[in-house]
């Protein structure tokens, strides 16, 4: 089941420069970092890196989601939820989505991805060009029941090949931090 629950005023989106306080390095190295996550997380769990589908389907996007994409409340697009692994556990929860209109036609399959990683297909096209990222703290309610939390770090960015945009958020669990600290040489 998706977690599509819309709250007023749930998330503030803020860049780098807006972000006051600033966390610690660490925390903004791997919130603000360019590089491919997939690659990041592959690297960190020594080649034990997976995605888990949750939900892949059709539904209203929620209302920043549609501000982010420039598309009316309520559009309908294609929602991708899944677990980033490393090691087997649940280290980053993502959400991706893109318009209906944008998705017909332009050739980008989301609904084929299965357990391969959508950021690994968007950094391998270069004809995507990333939007800068976002961060905020990410409301329990969008969170899969299992991890619902308060104050988890998310990040997102806008992914733009011609018409077709597409909005990966990626929710860092407690499970991910945990692990990069305990292997110092990591950080």
């Amino acid at each position: 089941m998706p977690h599509s629950i819309d709250l007023p005023d749930a998330c503030q989106w803020l860049t780098q420069s807006r972000l006051i306080p600033a966390p610690a390095p660490l925390t903004l190295n791997w919130l603000f970092n360019e590089d491919s996550l997939t690659r990041r997380l592959t690297w960190l769990s020594n080649d034990g890196f997976s995605v888990t589908p949750l939900f892949e389907g059709w539904q209203p996007l929620r209302d920043d989601e549609c501000a982010a994409l420039t598309l009316a409340p309520a559009s309908i697009g294609w929602v991708r939820e899944v677990y980033l692994r490393g090691q087997g556990q649940p280290w980053v929860f993502a959400r991706s989505v893109a318009a209906r209109s944008a998705l017909q036609g332009d050739g980008l399959h989301m609904d084929e991805l299965g357990s391969r990683s959508l950021g690994e297909l968007l950094f391998c096209d270069q004809a995507f060009t990333r939007q800068a990222i976002e961060v905020c703290h990410y409301p329990r309610q969008w969170l899969p029941t299992a991890d619902q939390a308060d104050g988890l770090w998310a990040r997102r960015s806008r992914f733009d090949r011609g018409s077709l945009s597409v909005l990966v958020a990626e929710i860092f669990l407690p499970s991910f931090w945990h692990a990069l600290h305990a292997h110092p040489e990591n950080c």
